[in-house]
């Protein structure tokens, strides 16, 4: 079971499941594999209800409470700082509501999505199940932008299970020694390239002009021509 928790309550909440799994009267055959970070962010309290979306991948982390077209940002690990920079900013200069989310575990999403599958596969006449990521992320919600610390891969894992238009942004490529900032916007992970994915796809769905998307990529100074960062 592989987690990517992007604070302290979630590694609480993960460890205490595990513990019950692998201890508890009826111990599971299982691993957990949590990443964490060294990185010093202030690490907020636990809101109320979300212990079973940390245990099962995803739950709403801060809903937006402005702004007239919608979307949907994961984020995992420390990316959720940039995340949370990223639904301010969309808020406050392009009228857009961006709910962010804590993706803990896109493998769980993935497992569980593909389960939902099988048995509906193998069950025809059945009422289909649907796919807890697909419940949590409503199609009428615009678009999702997902962003990790890892390979686009990650999160790609379960693009084809979530309903309306999905993007990744991520970390291909190879290192490089920098601060931590400059890498962020050198892989393209952060607040001001995770702003210019959402108005993109909004742009793509018609909701917007995609003259605001090619503002925004000025006025962050984004350089559209450089090398993707895979390839530098």
């Amino acid at each position: 079971r592989t987690y990517d928790p992007a604070f302290a309550y979630e590694v609480a909440v993960i460890i205490e499941d595990g513990l019950a799994r692998m201890y508890g009267p009826d111990p599971e055959d299982c691993f957990y594999y949590l990443t964490l970070y060294n990185e010093n962010v202030s690490m907020p309290a636990m809101p109320a209800g979300v212990e079973d979306g940390i245990v099962r991948g995803l739950y709403r982390y801060r809903e937006a409470n402005t702004g007239t077209h919608r979307a949907q940002i994961l984020a995992s690990g420390m990316l959720m700082e940039s995340a949370l920079d990223a639904q301010r900013i969309l808020g406050e200069r392009f009228d857009v509501r961006a709910d962010v989310w804590s993706a803990t575990s896109y493998k769980l999403l993935r497992e569980d999505a593909l389960d939902c599958e099988r048995w509906n596969r193998l069950h025809p006449r059945e009422l289909p199940k649907v796919a807890y990521v697909a419940q949590q992320l409503d199609e009428r919600s615009g678009p999702v932008v997902a962003v990790t610390d890892f390979l686009k891969l990650v999160p790609d894992q379960i693009a084809r299970f979530v309903p309306g238009s999905f993007v990744s942004l991520g970390t291909d490529g190879y290192g490089l020694s920098d601060t931590r900032a400059a890498m962020r916007s050198y892989f393209e992970v952060d607040a001001a390239h995770i702003v210019v994915a959402v108005l993109h796809q909004l742009a793509i769905e018609g909701a917007i002009d995609a003259r605001i998307a090619e503002d925004a990529i000025r006025d962050f100074e984004l350089d559209p021509e450089a090398s993707p960062p895979r390839l530098a």
